[in-house]
């Protein structure tokens, strides 16, 4: 009960000052419509074809199973198919030109239907958006392939055929038009995603960037009040004075960050009734997702607060310091743009932070019409970042109280 005491106490505090609800409720919104704004006045120019480029290396193009992945690729509605030899493909992938290297191997149709393992290729980088988008996508047509073969080996077994070969060939293309039939005919939430393909990066929506970008934004600024707390609570000595209490150091810790994720969970939650109910942004389309997104941040900007407000020795310093961290991590995670339309080092040192794999989430759940399993890494890593953070800040805690 402490705990929840001590947190209650911040929360109060909090709330008491009217200026920090400017920061936490009407700030975020006149920041989300304009970048939102922004976004929709700048993309009208955006190519129609905004499908994930994917190189396809096709030793043999003219095998069973070879013709029959290529020809359902190239019919995505979410990615693009080019035919290339490895060398280009390679050569492609490094320049940024497609996100990713599909590698059919050499005899990958005989081995496969003689019942040999032989197994297929992605290269692309797993930390990317659209690099994880591939992987997502390509589950499904290469476990049809397969199960397409099992089928015609059961076939086969079935009728007990003279001519193996041709019985199971023709089970197999049975089985595949079915396959393909079934393609033509996707689930309901995927059908809205990807059978209507939109002309701009934001999926037909401006704010499903702005709102989700200024959401991760603001609840790292939304810490400066919180900071405060504990720069003023070391400087009265209240702080000594509740480590002299019964509480144990761990308990006033979770205390002080129980309160900021309160702050972030209850600010982020906010926005995504605002985005979804103004803005039109689907959040609730996947709430689950949205749910583990929102918990996973929440932990993450809380412990980076504690750390900050265990730092800071002024509240001058909580200010800059939340400052650096909200312009740091919005910036280079892809918050404010994504990080496609940037390259190199600048793009690479932005996929590491927190902020990156919370804009991964959400714009998989938002724009690339993907489902919950589409945002566990983001949450794992966000949730590894909330660790790392708060021991940092139990480390800097237990040094001051010495």
């Amino acid at each position: 009960m402490r705990i929840f005491d001590l947190a209650l106490k911040d929360l109060s505090q909090i709330f008491r000052d009217k200026k920090s609800l400017l920061f936490l409720v009407a700030m975020p919104i006149i920041f989300t419509v304009f970048m939102g704004l922004a976004y929709r006045n700048g993309g009208s120019d955006a190519q129609a074809d905004d499908r994930i480029p994917l190189a396809v290396v096709n030793p043999e193009p003219d095998a069973l199973l070879n013709n029959a992945l290529f020809a359902r690729l190239e019919t995505s509605d979410s990615m693009r198919v080019v035919g290339m030899n490895e060398a280009d493909a390679m050569d492609a992938l490094r320049k940024g030109d497609v996100a990713g290297v599909l590698v059919i191997p050499a005899g990958f149709s005989v081995k496969s239907l003689e019942g040999e393992t032989a197994q297929l290729t992605l290269i692309s980088d797993p930390i990317s958006v659209q690099g994880q988008s591939l992987y997502q996508l390509l589950r499904s047509p290469v476990t049809q392939l397969m199960s397409a073969v099992e089928i015609s080996w059961a076939s086969v077994e079935l009728v007990n055929a003279k001519d193996t070969s041709a019985e199971q060939i023709a089970a197999f293309e049975l089985a595949w038009s079915k396959w393909n039939a079934a393609a033509l005919i996707p689930l309901v939430k995927i059908e809205q995603a990807i059978a209507e393909p939109t002309s701009d990066w934001t999926g037909g929506n401006p704010f499903n960037q702005s709102s989700p970008g200024i959401l991760v934004m603001f609840a790292i600024f939304g810490l400066v009040t919180s900071g405060q707390i504990l720069v003023q609570e070391r400087k009265s000595r209240t702080l000594q004075r509740l480590i002299t209490t019964a509480m144990q150091p761990w308990q006033i810790v979770a205390g002080h960050m129980l309160a900021m994720f309160a702050i972030t969970f209850l600010q982020t939650t906010m926005l995504v009734i605002f985005g979804q109910l103004v803005l039109k942004v689907d959040y609730l389309r996947e709430p689950l997702g949205i749910f583990l997104l929102a918990v996973s941040v929440g932990l993450w900007v809380a412990s980076l607060g504690l750390l900050i407000g265990v730092v800071a020795k002024e509240e001058q310093q909580v200010i800059l310091f939340s400052m650096v961290a909200m312009f740091l991590f919005s910036a280079l995670g892809g918050a404010w743009f994504p990080l496609e339309t940037s390259g190199g080092a600048f793009a690479a040192i932005g996929r590491l932070l927190p902020s990156a794999w919370a804009m991964t989430g959400f714009q998989n759940i938002l724009i690339r019409g993907l489902g919950l399993g589409s945002v566990w890494t983001a949450v794992g890593v966000i949730f590894a970042y909330a660790i790392f953070f708060f021991v940092l800040a139990i480390w800097r805690f237990k040094k001051m109280e010495a």
